[in-house]
């Protein structure tokens, strides 16, 4: 996998020549001096061979989906991050073949949008990909990434930006390992690497939460904790999750750790009780695989209950370890109530919440509809949305374990019927076979909740295609600083009359 190339090419390079997960800790390489900007950014992957390399200045004309400045060189249109619209450059071109590196060398003229990022890790991190525009630039690069997108079927309305768009994420998980001088670090993995990156603070995560992993970073070596190695396979703790309830203040804490076995358990969580009284559970999620995925199955309470409880448009939602819960709170509400105004419920209507998860969308639309059918394939976030609905005290909703687009078939065939489909699937969006269901079963309306609006766009064409259209698309800021978007859309089935 290659490493995400930072500013101050030079020393990077040198700090790169081994893949492990350790590092001094560094603060943000890429420094703005006047209007330089050391660095280089890799368009494609490094290729060895003859390469030839020269030195261009160009401008930038625009923003590609993923925020990086786009410039024309040779017929051939080129991606830079950290590059803006209106900005002349210097950059460094190595072509070897038809791959073609470039390197972001300097800039001549900066953009009025350009900021000096806050965060010290920015151009280390990757996690980010904004921070270098104003509040005001990435509204206009998200708006015109929608409206770009849904052009075909109508205008786009206003993005819902966040009044405080940091501190926001609600779940946040940290990795751990030693420095060259064996000294415990915690931090993220560099952007499409695993280049751990030695940090103390995410601007984007609930500062409490990186309150707490500091101090489990620091109890490590009291306790012999030793953090896991994916090199060695040695070691013992992989990863801290922290979850934490913006509403309740409820906090949940995971370690994810490589064996079952927990030398002094009672006293390490007896202490970091003690550090940190507002955490309300602790677990022990085992991961003895040599995978990517942060948590493994084996799942031990070490304190609580083990799950925490948040307050959602006015429904409460108990979340354990693994179930997905939006990570913006803020900014769900207002996704939320746009999809449920875009339903048009009136107390009578069937809705189906397609991939309903813990039931989050179908519980809060219960309140306004007559009947919810909740369909989804995990099993465990089925079991969550029964305890929910059974939580809240909800009689008029019932959720089932399985395909949604063969239920939905199933009911069309039954004669039954529904007047609204609540679809909110993962970011490869839906597929022809669920689409094709929701065409057989002919709901009046279709709400469709995205995470990413290039399959959206997609899967809209089928069903414009097959009988519905566009009446309302409304673009949400969920994960501010970032390139991504939310997006809720209203889609109508068009009266043959």
């Amino acid at each position: 996998m290659n490493k995400r190339n930072n500013f101050g090419y030079k020393t990077q390079k040198k700090r790169n020549q081994s893949n492990k997960p350790y590092g001094k800790k560094r603060s943000a390489l890429a420094t703005q001096k006047g209007n330089k900007i050391q660095g280089k950014h890799s368009t494609i992957n490094k290729h060895r061979g003859n390469k030839k390399k020269e030195t261009l200045e160009v401008t930038c004309t625009g923003l590609s989906n993923e925020g990086k400045g786009i410039v024309q060189w040779e017929g051939k249109q080129l991606e830079i991050e950290h590059l803006l619209p209106g900005e002349t450059a210097e950059i460094t071109m190595s072509t070897s073949g038809r791959y073609v590196n470039s390197e972001l060398k300097r800039i001549i003229t900066p953009s009025k949008d350009r900021v000096r990022p806050i965060c010290s890790y920015y151009y280390d991190c990757g996690g980010c990909q904004l921070q270098h525009m104003n509040e005001q630039a990435q509204k206009r690069f998200k708006q015109d990434t929608i409206n770009k997108l849904m052009k075909p079927f109508g205008k786009p309305d206003p993005i819902l930006t966040m009044d405080h768009p940091y501190d926001y994420r609600n779940k946040s998980h940290t990795t751990f390992g030693l420095n060259r001088e064996r000294q415990i670090i915690g931090g993220l993995y560099a952007q499409n690497s695993h280049q751990l990156i030695s940090m103390d603070r995410c601007l984007i995560h609930d500062p409490k939460a990186d309150e707490i992993w500091k101090t489990i970073k620091d109890m490590m070596k009291s306790f012999k904790m030793q953090p896991f190695n994916e090199d060695t396979g040695r070691g013992f703790l992989r990863h801290v999750l922290v979850k934490v309830g913006k509403v309740s203040g409820e906090i949940m804490v995971v370690l994810v750790v490589a064996s079952p076995i927990f030398k002094g358990k009672n006293n390490f969580v007896k202490a970091l009780r003690k550090a940190h009284p507002e955490i309300t559970t602790i677990l022990m999620n085992v991961n003895n695989r040599d995978t990517s995925m942060v948590l493994g199955n084996q799942e031990k309470v070490l304190f609580g209950k083990g799950t925490i409880t948040d307050t959602l448009c006015g429904m409460k939602f108990d979340i354990s370890a693994k179930s997905f819960y939006q990570i913006n709170p803020v900014q769900t509400e207002k996704l939320y109530s746009t999809a449920i105004e875009m339903a048009q419920l009136t107390g009578k209507e069937t809705v189906i919440d397609a991939y309903c998860g813990i039931g989050t969308i179908g519980l809060i639309a219960s309140q306004k509809a007559g009947k919810v059918i909740g369909v989804e394939l995990n099993k465990d976030a089925v079991r969550d949305a029964i305890h929910n609905s059974k939580c809240n005290g909800v009689k008029n909703a019932r959720f089932y374990q399985g395909d949604a687009g063969k239920f939905m078939v199933e009911m069309a065939a039954r004669g039954q019927k529904a007047d609204v489909v609540i679809m909110d699937p993962p970011r490869a969006g839906s597929d022809e076979a669920f689409l094709s269901s929701v065409v057989k079963l002919k709901p009046k309306r279709v709400v469709y909740v995205s995470c990413n609006p290039v399959t959206q766009a997609r899967d809209m064409k089928y069903l414009v295609q097959n009988g519905y259209e566009v009446k309302d698309i409304q673009p949400v800021d969920m994960f501010p600083q970032t390139v991504h978007v939310e997006c809720v859309s209203q889609i109508v089935l068009r009266d043959k009359n």
